[in-house]
């Protein structure tokens, strides 16, 4: 009986080793089908959203930027100051100029934001705004973690207050910078400007090794 019982454990903890080894077997996999999905959606492109689509902004090309004070506060070589100069310049391609202190036809408020990205397994592909599921814990693999930038620009009627036009570009990396992810969320929100209807597009880029700068490649509308 005692040989019979002792046999009986093994194979108990035989069982349960394996199972244990399934068991992991299946979170490598999940965690490695997540990688793939995130490398598949993030590549060299962006996803732009806009709230307000348009044919063409009325008026004369002219703007100033709106700051809160956190954003104008610590001089030319902070954050907000260097992303208002990519901006500037890509903005003078569009034939907008930045007036500076003086009267302008818009004012130009910006934002961005730089978070932990939440990343799912059940989604073969991404749509406006995100990547996957919303999980409720930001994705990170072996030290891996992915970050979601995004940028927003709104331009108000400085005359009467309106918005008169509203763009978003998003983008997945494994960079927490957001100051390096900001070049081609500009160049991705300002790829057509204004952007007309639908809603919501996909840009793709690639780097300019020679320049170090992104370059848009397509803009097609976002395929749901």
């Amino acid at each position: 009986m005692a040989c019979e019982h002792a046999t009986y454990r093994s194979e108990e903890r035989t069982v349960k080793a394996v199972k244990a080894v399934k068991g992991l077997n299946a979170i490598l996999i999940g965690a490695l089908l997540t990688a793939a999905t995130l490398a598949g959606c993030t590549g060299m492109h962006a996803d732009v959203h806009t709230a307000t689509p348009a044919t063409a902004l009325p008026g004369e090309r002219t703007y100033s930027f709106a700051r809160m004070p956190t954003q104008g506060a610590q001089g030319a070589q902070s954050d907000h100051a260097q992303v208002e100069t990519q901006l500037r310049d890509e903005l003078a391609k569009q034939g907008f100029a930045d007036t500076a202190d003086r009267p302008a036809h818009y004012v130009l408020s910006v934002g961005y934001e730089t978070r932990p990205a939440e990343i799912g397994v059940d989604r073969s592909d991404c749509t406006a705004g995100d990547c996957g599921p919303q999980s409720g814990a930001p994705f990170s693999l072996f030290g891996a973690r992915a970050y979601r930038h995004t940028l927003t620009l709104r331009f108000f009627e400085r005359a009467s207050g309106r918005e008169i036009y509203k763009v978003s570009a998003a983008s997945t990396d494994r960079d927490a910078d957001p100051l390096r992810a900001t070049p081609s969320l500009i160049k991705s929100a300002l790829a057509q400007f204004p952007f007309d209807a639908p809603a919501d597009w996909r840009v793709k880029l690639r780097m300019d090794k020679a320049r170090g700068v992104p370059d848009v490649v397509s803009v097609e509308p976002l395929k749901k």
